[in-house]
């Protein structure tokens, strides 16, 4: 795969519940989607700067789905940017780790036959996770950014954005709300990719 670039197109000021933002508009050599930066502050060059790289996640993002996290990470991060007023939420169209919206009801739907989220997305003859990281590190590269505290429990984005370049020298933890419905969804992160999980309400 030929070395990804990006092209920031334009940005615009957003006001929200957590203060204003500015929303940065990227194309890329790689794909035909839209990649954003969602970011706080006059001056994001330098160092060790708080960074959240999150997958769009359409059910959870906006509907609010309890089968994941992804809502709940996404407006954490968004409150921990704005409580230290500088900081960026890179916002890639990967939906589903990768394999698509569509790709995603139908893993679903065989999740609620019992299968995992790993094994359902291999059903379907897709990679366990499919995203790539390469994007967020170009539009980090672009903003001026060299390292990060990283909002993650990922252990694989750490390790992607160190491969591209991006100096991770501090990880921040978000906490996981167990329900009903994203409980076995959480597990499998926690034993089949390994991440660092902290629950806010641990089952008794």
């Amino acid at each position: 795969m030929p070395t990804p670039t990006v092209t920031r197109v334009t940005s615009a000021r957003i006001p929200t519940d957590y203060g204003e933002f500015q929303l940065g508009y990227y194309n890329n050599t790689i794909d035909d989607k839209a990649h954003l930066a969602f970011y706080m502050g006059d001056d994001l060059a330098g160092d060790d700067v708080l960074v959240r790289v999150h997958s769009e996640c359409l059910t959870g993002d906006i509907f609010g789905s309890r089968r994941c996290d992804c809502g709940e990470q996404l407006d954490r991060a968004l409150q921990l940017i704005a409580e230290e007023g500088r900081g960026v939420l890179v916002y890639l169209r990967q939906e589903g780790r990768g394999i698509g919206l569509l790709q995603k009801i139908h893993a679903y739907n065989l999740q609620d036959a019992g299968h995992d989220t790993v094994d359902a997305n291999l059903m379907l003859g897709h990679g366990a996770d499919e995203r790539s990281y390469a994007l967020a590190s170009c539009i980090l590269k672009d903003l001026g950014i060299t390292s990060v505290r990283l909002i993650t429990n990922n252990p694989d984005k750490i390790s992607a954005l160190e491969a591209d370049g991006i100096k991770v020298n501090d990880r921040v933890d978000l906490p996981c709300t167990v329900h009903p419905e994203n409980s076995q969804y959480l597990k499998t992160k926690a034993e089949r990719f390994n991440h660092m999980l902290r629950l806010a309400n641990p089952p008794s």
